[in-house]
C-alpha cells in the first residue's frame, strides 16, 4: 500500500450529484485516482469505508458515527491499514444550522480544531436565499493555525471540492483525518443540497 498518497497538499474531491449512494473519488494533481468512497445505502448509522482504488481492494480508512441519529453527531476515524483509531470529528450541532461548524478532536475526544464555514454572513445567504448557486467554503484549523482550505466549485452536474492542505507547514494536521473530514462534508454537509 502506497502511503505517499497521503503526502499531496492538493486533491480534487468529486461525487455525482444523481447518484443514489454517495460515491466519492478524491484525485492528486496530476489526475490519479488516489481514493474511492462509495456509502452504504439503508444505514441507521453512518459507516464509511475509504480504499485506495474503485475494486476496493485495499482500504484505508474508516469513518463511524457513534450514534444512529444526532445533530451533534461524533464521527470516529481509523486508520484501516494499522487497526488503530486517529481521533474524531463532531458536529456542532445547533452552531451548524446558520454555519456548519465540526470539532476536530483527538484520541482523548479532547477539541484540538475547529473546521467551519466560511462566515456566518455567507452561511446564510446559501440557506435562505441561493442555495447550491453559492458554494460552500471550509476553513480547517489546528489549535489557531488555519491548515487546510475545502472550497467547494460550482458545478451543475457533480459535487466538486478543492482540497488545499498547503498552509500546513508544520504538519499539525495528519493528512488520514484532513482526507476523513473532507468525505464527512460530502456526506453530511452535501445532503443539504
Amino acid at each position: 500500500m502506497n502511503t505517499a498518497i497521503f503526502q499531496h497538499s492538493h486533491y480534487l474531491l468529486r461525487r455525482k450529484v444523481l447518484a443514489l449512494t454517495g460515491t466519492f473519488r478524491i484525485y492528486t494533481p496530476n489526475g490519479e485516482l488516489a481514493f474511492f468512497s462509495q456509502q452504504k445505502m439503508f444505514r441507521l448509522r453512518e459507516d464509511i469505508r475509504i480504499w485506495a482504488e474503485e475494486t476496493r481492494i485495499h482500504e484505508l480508512l474508516r469513518i463511524h458515527a457513534r450514534q444512529v441519529i444526532d445533530i451533534s453527531a461524533t464521527y470516529d476515524v481509523y486508520d484501516a491499514v494499522l487497526n488503530t483509531r486517529l481521533g474524531a470529528l463532531r458536529r456542532r450541532g445547533l452552531h451548524s444550522l446558520a454555519r456548519d461548524t465540526w470539532e476536530v478532536l483527538d484520541l482523548n475526544d479532547q477539541p484540538i480544531g475547529l473546521l467551519q464555514e466560511d462566515s456566518l454572513g455567507r452561511a446564510l445567504l446559501r440557506r435562505i436565499l441561493l442555495g447550491s448557486l453559492l458554494p460552500q467554503d471550509y476553513d480547517l484549523f489546528i489549535g489557531e493555525q488555519r491548515v487546510a482550505d475545502f472550497r467547494q466549485r460550482f458545478n451543475l452536474f457533480r459535487y466538486e471540492m478543492d482540497l488545499d492542505f498547503s498552509m500546513d507547514t508544520q504538519n499539525c494536521l495528519d493528512r488520514r483525518l484532513g482526507i476523513a473530514a473532507a468525505i464527512l462534508l460530502g456526506t453530511i454537509e452535501g445532503r443539504q443540497e
